[in-house]
């Protein structure tokens, strides 16, 4: 059985979204608070989104960009709007596929199965999950959680990048220049003050699962992690 999140604030097509979807046996999560669309996300942890466009303070093509920065999961689009530009930033803004209301409750449950097969099933490429492991700590990139004795943080693209280039360079330091040429294409309009900024996230997903003091700065040169954790919480 699949999660399916619906984006939608209209509640009569949520409901007939919704029992269409737990109809064919998934099981369908109607968000409520449309401010804290990617906090619910992160709860839910869906299989695939549906998003309406058209959403009070912000717009689905918004929490698409939300979503697509923390995961891969299927997204798509449903609205009103049937032009070609809004189809096209749907698609650029990191739908997966779109879908013009009115529409057959039928062609949304097939599209859907499509997705989910793509993703998950049938068609998914068959290539066993990465994963990166230092005393105790697990990371998986594609998932883009962090791990550790049973307890998860969930990661944005960056600290996933972030984590895996130190846990596996650990102890060794990360230099600076290394960092910011895996972070960033172009290095030259990365200031300081980004790099920190991003570096004290990690911190922050390492102190969730009790791990403080670990990531070290070395002024002037660069970023190390040192294992110095136990394997168990204590």
């Amino acid at each position: 059985m699949y999660t399916v999140m619906i984006v939608e604030d209209d509640p009569k097509i949520a409901k007939l979204l919704g029992d269409h979807i737990d109809k064919y046996g998934d099981r369908s999560v109607v968000v409520q608070d449309f401010e804290h669309v990617l906090e619910q996300f992160r709860l839910v942890r869906p299989d695939l989104v549906f998003m309406d466009i058209n959403l009070p303070s912000y717009d689905g093509y918004y929490w698409c960009r939300q979503i697509r920065s923390v995961s891969t999961c299927p997204i798509i689009c449903i609205s009103a709007r049937s032009g070609t530009m809004d189809q096209i930033m749907a698609l650029e803004n990191g739908a997966d596929d779109y879908l013009t209301k009115p529409f057959a409750y039928e062609i949304v449950i097939a599209k859907l199965r499509s997705h989910l097969r793509r993703a998950y099933g049938d068609y998914a490429p068959k290539t066993e999950e990465r994963l990166v492991e230092l005393d105790g700590l697990v990371l998986y990139p594609e998932r883009l959680e962090l791990s550790r004795a049973g307890h998860t943080a969930a990661l944005t693209k960056k600290e996933a990048v972030l984590l895996e280039l130190l846990m596996k360079r650990s102890p060794r330091l990360a230099s600076r220049e290394t960092i910011l040429e895996k972070l960033w294409d172009d290095q030259t309009y990365v200031d300081e003050n980004t790099l920190s900024v991003n570096m004290t996230r990690v911190r922050k997903k390492l102190q969730e699962l009790d791990i403080s003091d670990a990531l070290e700065t070395v002024r002037g040169a660069g970023y190390r992690l040192l294992p110095a954790w136990k394997e168990e919480r204590p």
